[in-house]
């Protein structure tokens, strides 16, 4: 069982994939799973299940979702300079603690 690890990533981030299949795809993170160390990127490894009718999806058939993928293939990207870069921290005037991009030395958390 993975313990709990430190994450750097919040949902809603936009990320780029940096390895596997679906390499150089953006996309947002729609869920994050810190207790196993994997997130979920909208448009990123999307499979066809077969799901049973239910109130959900009455009609049942075959349904195309994003899977969860590992948190180390993924760099999140700046959305003031739009590259992928890592994240770093540094405390604010009110002791709050900020991601900043190390690339541009610029707030990430600001939206």
């Amino acid at each position: 069982m993975a313990s709990k690890l430190k994450f750097r990533l919040k949902t809603g981030d936009r990320v780029e994939v940096i390895t596997g299949k679906e390499r150089g795809k953006r996309g947002k993170i729609l869920a994050v799973f810190p207790d196993t160390g994997k997130v979920t990127v909208e448009g990123v490894a999307r499979v066809k299940r077969a799901v049973k009718p239910s109130q959900k999806t009455p009609q049942g058939g075959i349904v195309e979702k994003e899977m969860a993928i590992d948190a180390s293939n993924v760099m999140p990207v700046c959305p003031s300079c739009g590259e992928p870069s890592r994240v770093g921290a540094r405390v604010d005037d009110e002791g709050k603690k900020i991601r900043v991009c190390r690339n541009c030395s610029e707030d990430m958390d600001t939206v």
